[in-house]
């Protein structure tokens, strides 16, 4: 049966996107089949082609049930759940189907007061720092406001996924046929660690162009069976 990772919060341009879709190109790399699943109405579904996971499009409630229902049907996969801000009811009904739950925020002080207030919505939820600061000082100022202002809560913060560029590259209706080798890093390490604690196994290797059964795109027909769930 499928686990479920959800990405929500109430806040908006938090990376939920580009968290959902690194979650999703980590998780491939590493050898674990996955969907990442829009619910985001503003957004627009990208197709999976050329990707290391499938995407399935989830925009209305029971789009939604029914790729669940299907994911769960499916042995040895992950499910990428993206959110979308400002919708604190559908954030409910997606923590209430989630195996886990994440949170994204960036290093201002206002996403740290909001993703605060969803972390005691959210109990069984985990922030994770996300566009974090790669430049030293301004990371070392990132890292004390969440020291001061979220001490009550660092036992359910992750480690920060660095601000790239080349994390844009995901949300193309085209991916490239190669990754930078940076955002390949990124995305395992963000990958590695949800997964960590899911306790769910997965492989580790350090090449991003070493192919494996794993690592490749899944086959067409699981790639339909989730895209049109009907």
């Amino acid at each position: 049966m499928a686990e479920i990772v959800c990405i929500i919060g109430n806040k908006g341009g938090t990376g939920k996107t580009t968290l959902s879709h690194m979650l999703c190109q980590g998780m491939g790399l590493l050898g674990r089949r996955s969907a990442c699943i829009l619910t985001d109405t503003t957004r627009e579904p990208l197709q999976p082609v050329g990707r290391r996971y499938i995407t399935a499009d989830a925009r209305t409630p029971e789009a939604l049930r029914k790729v669940v229902d299907k994911l769960r049907g499916m042995d040895d996969w992950l499910g990428v759940i993206d959110g979308g801000g400002n919708r604190t009811e559908m954030d409910r009904r997606l923590y209430g189907i989630a195996d886990i739950v994440l949170l994204p925020f960036r290093d201002s002080h206002e996403d740290i007061r909001t993703v605060i207030k969803d972390l005691d919505l959210f109990p069984r939820a985990y922030a994770v720092p996300t566009q974090w600061p790669s430049n030293a000082w301004q990371r070392r100022v990132a890292d004390r406001s969440v020291a001061q202002l979220m001490a009550d809560y660092k036992h359910r913060i992750l480690r920060p996924v660095i601000a790239l560029s080349s994390s844009k590259l995901l949300l193309q209706r085209q991916v490239p046929d190669s990754m930078p080798t940076p955002l390949s890093n990124a995305c395992r390490a963000v990958a590695g660690q949800v997964m960590d604690l899911m306790e769910l196994e997965y492989r580790q290797w350090a090449d991003s162009a070493e192919a494996t059964e794993g690592s490749r795109p899944p086959p067409r027909a699981e790639v339909d069976r989730l895209a049109h769930p009907h």
